[in-house]
């Protein structure tokens, strides 16, 4: 078994419960921790043997663009059913979403959700 580890990819979203948030794209950063059995796609050094992290990224980025919520919790759940959904070779997932800067009355670096699946 072996795993890939994706970490700060950054989008942006209209995730909230605000309207400003609503209105105004906030930057999240996604980490992703995907645990396979990478021993045929080291045996054949082929990607199509391989989880391909590009595929992964772009899957994400797809989800920013085309989806809105209020919850960091929904987008961290939808994300994690996703990943699992369009990559069959995943044992075990880790997704962890943050919103960067949240407006909130004090200072908040960011808050941060993570889900795991496991199959």
């Amino acid at each position: 078994m072996g795993i890939i580890r994706m970490h700060n990819m950054l989008f942006f979203g209209y995730h909230g419960t605000s309207k400003a948030e609503k209105e105004l794209a906030k930057r999240y950063s996604v980490d992703v921790e995907i645990e396979y059995d990478t021993s045929k796609a080291a045996a054949t050094d082929k990607l199509s043997d391989a989880i391909n992290y590009e595929t992964i990224y772009w899957l994400i980025a797809r989800f920013f663009d085309e989806n809105r919520f209020h919850l960091t919790e929904t987008v961290a759940e939808r994300l994690a059913d996703l990943i699992m959904k369009e990559t069959p070779m995943a044992r075990h997932l880790v997704v962890k979403v943050r919103k960067n800067h949240p407006p909130f009355p004090g200072f908040l670096e960011w808050v941060e959700v993570e889900c795991e699946r496991k199959r």
